[in-house]
């Protein structure tokens, strides 16, 4: 197989690791493979390219997410440069709602990231002109566009660069608190008639 899969600590966060095959003209491998992720039960049909550059070191993208009916799942690599990744879970019901997950990905290393659906996404540049490319199964839909503020004190994410540093779009430096939040998302085991819509983050 050319892909292996490792869970990460928030369930549904998957880190992929493809097998590169490296020889004097540089190296190959495959990046996204739909029997493959099938047969690891990542069954997506991905209808949309996007790529960012940042050009200075400690860009800030997030915390990103789509509404239903246009929420997004996401398969996030690194084509130049490197990044602290960040997912956190918005899915009521969960026991790990509102927490978060990091992890760096680099152009380096042949890993990506899986975000799926009821996460909020983003992440902070640790070079510059950092090249980040990322597949989603559903379109951008302007109406379904939302987020939170990247420094939300309750989710609390220790980003690894100080704030003043911080490269913003207007957007994303006016993003809502977590507080604020009423989520529509809803982990899959949980009982729909006990989860709360509110965001309260556990203690």
């Amino acid at each position: 197989m050319n892909f292996a899969i490792e869970r990460l600590e928030i369930e549904g966060l998957l880190l992929v690791h493809s097998k590169r095959f490296d020889d004097a003209r540089g190296h190959f491998m495959e990046t996204w493979s739909r029997d493959a992720f099938r047969h690891h039960g990542i069954d997506l049909n991905f209808v949309q390219d996007n790529q960012s550059l940042s050009a200075r070191r400690g860009t800030v993208r997030g915390l990103h997410f789509q509404l239903p009916p246009f929420a997004q799942a996401k398969l996030v690599r690194v084509l130049h440069g490197s990044v602290f990744d960040v997912a956190v879970d918005l899915r009521c019901g969960s026991p790990q709602y509102g927490r978060w997950c990091a992890t760096m990905l680099t152009a380096s290393r042949p890993q990506q990231l899986y975000v799926p659906k009821g996460f909020a996404h983003g992440f902070a540049t640790l070079e510059p002109n950092t090249v980040v490319a990322y597949k989603v199964d559903a379109s951008y839909a302007p109406q379904c566009d939302a987020g939170i503020h990247w420094q939300d004190p309750d989710i609390a994410i220790e980003w690894p660069l100080v704030t003043r540093d911080a490269v913003l779009s207007p957007k994303d430096s006016s993003l809502p608190a977590f507080a604020d939040f009423s989520s529509p998302f809803f982990w899959e085991k949980a009982d729909r008639t006990r989860a709360q819509h509110r965001s309260v983050v556990p203690a």
